[in-house]
């Protein structure tokens, strides 16, 4: 089979600045649930560390230091010395709670020394951490991945089929996506190829060659039939380079989910362009060299990346609520005579606001397969929202009605509530029970603005 050509068919961040609730330059009470903060949340996690996962450190967590967003002046910094940790019965309802949150029945149980993060999940993920998370959107430039929430890193599974590709030009890759839950859209899949670095003499003889990437459609029965293959994509590239090859394989993953007994994998030949010749020995890696050490080869071997969504979107109504509205409506008079009769008040009088609240997953007993990070700023809201109501407590036109009503008549109407008004998401990296690396974001998950409502 590997001298025969294959037969085509046609196939034509989180960010730290924070709207708060109050002008007063008295420090908000920071309550610790499950530990202190990182020194840094915003770190870039994967710094200065080995690929290994075993070896792999996140940010550390700080002994002492909360780093929250301060009130309007933000100019000062509370020490927490003591750290709180909730009871037994507490964390079992924190782990359920926020196992339904990430749509688990439970957690994953591997050992995640044995599993390699893909350079490429780092980068992602760096990169996301490096903007605000105002969606779940994950980007990828040249990738339809508008709505996707959802990475997942896959690898070549070995089989005896393998044997029948004895050259390393030529070669069948299988990957096992079982693992893609069934209610999840595929938006984009791609095909990652490392390749090494060629001698002098090598890149100049064969300035360029291309790597065409098959879907194995139909297997064949020796001296009965031939395998059937579909042309998926192809690139163009040079030998002196060693980026990463990328290919277009989303046909070829929506066939296997859809019929997962005919996941036969894919071919990936590699040949010059100048004749149908193979490209130069080892330059694009479809397979492990004899010499090469188990784990050297994990950081090389093809990656088979898919891009999907899992159709739990919120709405954004209470974040498009403060834009909408605004302040409480009425004249700009009244708020200033709103704003100076609050700052009469007593300063024992806390009005709503944000409030420190960060969730370690160490205590939670996640750390072991939660890979990055290691916790995060949820924040929460509280405070009062009396009469009048102020201009900075973002409140409604609603909120200011029953505010009022509640002042003339107590028992008619509660008053408003102290309740986010703007959210933002946070980005996951972590490990399922199948030893797959998922990459996620999840909307809603922390308190940007406070407000009356």
């Amino acid at each position: 089979m590997a001298k025969n050509q294959p037969k085509q068919q046609t196939h034509t961040k989180t960010t730290t600045t924070t709207t708060t609730t109050t002008t007063t330059t008295t420090a908000a009470p920071h309550i610790q649930v499950f530990g202190p903060a990182p020194a840094s949340v915003d770190a870039a996690p994967f710094e200065s560390t080995d690929t290994v996962l075993g070896e792999f450190e996140v940010p550390g967590i700080a002994d002492a230091i909360i780093a929250e967003d301060e009130p309007a002046t933000y100019s000062s910094k509370e020490i927490i010395k003591d750290k709180v940790k909730p009871d037994p019965s507490t964390l079992v309802e924190i782990e359920n709670s926020l196992l339904s949150l990430f749509n688990m029945k439970r957690p994953p149980k591997i050992d995640r020394s044995k599993i390699i993060i893909p350079e490429a999940m780092k980068n992602l993920y760096a990169q996301i951490m490096g903007h605000e998370i105002d969606s779940v959107n994950i980007p990828k430039p040249g990738l339809l991945t508008k709505s996707a929430n959802t990475v997942r890193s896959f690898t070549h599974k070995d089989s005896k089929i393998d044997d029948r590709f004895p050259h390393h030009h030529r070669f069948r890759l299988h990957f096992d996506v079982k693992s893609i839950p069934a209610e999840e859209k595929l938006k984009a899949a791609e095909l990652q190829l490392q390749r090494s670095a060629l001698s002098v003499s090598q890149a100049v003889n064969r300035t360029r060659y291309q790597v065409l990437v098959y879907d194995i459609t139909r297997v064949g029965v020796r001296g009965h039939r031939e395998p059937s293959y579909l042309l998926l994509d192809t690139k163009t590239v040079r030998l002196n380079s060693t980026e990463t090859v990328s290919l277009d394989v989303q046909p070829a993953v929506d066939r296997w989910l859809a019929t997962p007994q005919k996941n036969f994998g894919l071919l990936v030949e590699v040949r010059t362009m100048r004749s149908l010749k193979p490209a130069p020995h080892h330059h694009v890696r479809l397979r492990r060299s004899a010499d090469e050490a188990h784990e050297e080869w994990q950081h090389k071997q093809p990656l088979l990346f898919t891009y999907t969504d899992d159709g739990r979107h919120k709405s954004r109504s209470i974040r498009d609520v403060g834009a909408r509205e605004g302040g409480g409506g009425g004249n700009g008079g009244g708020r200033n005579r709103r704003h100076q009769r609050r700052s009469r008040r007593k300063n024992h009088e806390e009005t709503c606001r944000r409030h420190s609240l960060y969730v370690d997953f160490q205590d939670v007993g996640w750390s072991d397969w939660i890979v990055a990070p290691p916790g995060y700023d949820a924040y929460y809201c509280h405070g009062k929202c009396p009469f009048p109501l102020a201009d900075h407590l973002n409140s409604t036109n609603h909120a200011v009605v029953q505010t009022l009503v509640n002042n003339i008549n107590p028992g008619k109407v509660p008053k408003a509530c102290c309740v986010p008004t703007q959210l933002e998401g946070i980005s996951m990296l972590y490990l399922n029970d199948q030893r797959t690396v998922v990459l996620k974001n999840y909307q809603d998950m922390t308190v940007v603005g406070c407000g009356c409502r």
